[in-house]
């Protein structure tokens, strides 16, 4: 990244807020916008937070690939509340503005979501590998206490790593036009508007967050290269078909993810087109929280059939009690 003479010394320092352009260029279609996006949220709500009480309600679901989706859901849910909430609000505003503090604490909460989840998969893909290639000893090394642990590291990586980030960014002095053509406060556009030259930081930031998402892609990859041969192993088509539905649900999350996320964050975007960068953003933070809970439940009998349950015991006390 390079900066004028001008961005660096003439520009007024921007100190109280900025305005998030986002979807003004649609002018009266941003009501329907707000409306299909309102209908995506609560949806999106409504499906996490119901896998979340399922699990919860059900003995049965107690198993650690049940409480590792909770952990999932929660993070889902946090991550597109995030944002999603705002948006709705400026789509109805002409002044979609934002204090720098409200920026910072959107980007607190959405980059220490985003990176946990990276982890948190990781995790599940190891309960993955162990569920199938260590069969007879996976109540073993998959313990209570082992799965708190790999849950926690990934809130851990997720916080440490982004506090520092989003701290060291916004210890900076912003100057210059306080409009971001972005929807959200989301890390590349607000760091344009740094009038320091940080390109060596920005590199790093670059290599430090790239480590720690790519990190998390390369166990999964290497779980599912063991998981695989271990499956290809076994002398049934019908063993081969059962073991492979225990991961599929987790491995359609993950490419649902990572492949989102690597065309928002990596992929070739248009400086002279930022509305179609708009809507890829748009698109990583919509599409992987309302589809998740589907995914684990549409192909899930054990959630299904806790489902099933969950709402005929509520029938039948309601019935008793009438």
């Amino acid at each position: 990244m390079t900066y004028s003479q001008s961005n660096l010394s003439g520009n007024q320092t921007i100190s109280d807020l900025f305005i998030l352009v986002g979807f003004s260029y649609l002018n009266k279609l941003q009501i329907l916008l707000f409306l299909v996006l309102l209908v995506i949220y609560l949806v999106t709500l409504m499906g996490n937070l119901l896998v979340i009480l399922l699990i919860k309600l059900n003995p049965s679901l107690q198993t650690p690939m049940y409480f590792f989706l909770v952990n999932l859901s929660f993070l889902e849910t946090c991550f597109t509340t995030s944002v999603i909430p705002q948006l709705l609000v400026h789509l109805l505003v002409e002044e979609k503005t934002i204090s720098i503090v409200g920026c910072a604490a959107q980007m607190y909460v959405f980059t220490i979501m985003g990176l946990t989840e990276c982890c948190l998969l990781a995790a599940m893909a190891y309960d993955r590998y162990v569920a199938i290639c260590h069969p007879l000893h996976y109540t073993t090394i998959m313990s209570g206490q082992v799965c708190v642990l790999l849950a926690g590291a990934s809130w851990v990586i997720g916080i440490s790593v982004e506090v520092a980030q989003i701290t060291w960014l916004f210890s900076l002095p912003f100057c210059g036009s306080n409009r971001i053509h972005h929807f959200f406060c989301d890390v590349p556009p607000v760091m344009q508007k740094a009038c320091v030259n940080i390109s060596k930081n920005e590199i790093m930031a670059f290599i430090v967050t790239t480590a720690f998402i790519m990190s998390p892609f390369l166990l999964i990859i290497l779980s599912y290269i063991f998981i695989i041969s271990t499956i290809l192993k076994l002398p049934s088509v019908e063993g081969r078909s059962k073991a492979f539905s225990t991961c599929s649900s987790h491995l359609m999350v993950v490419t649902l993810f990572y492949g989102l996320a690597l065309i928002t964050y990596l992929g070739i975007k248009s400086s002279s087109n930022p509305e179609s960068n708009q809507i890829i953003s748009l698109l990583n933070i919509t599409v992987p929280p309302l589809f998740n809970p589907l995914i684990y439940t549409l192909r899930n009998k054990e959630v299904k059939g806790a489902f099933r349950k969950t709402v005929v015991d509520t029938i039948f006390s309601q019935n008793q009690r009438n």
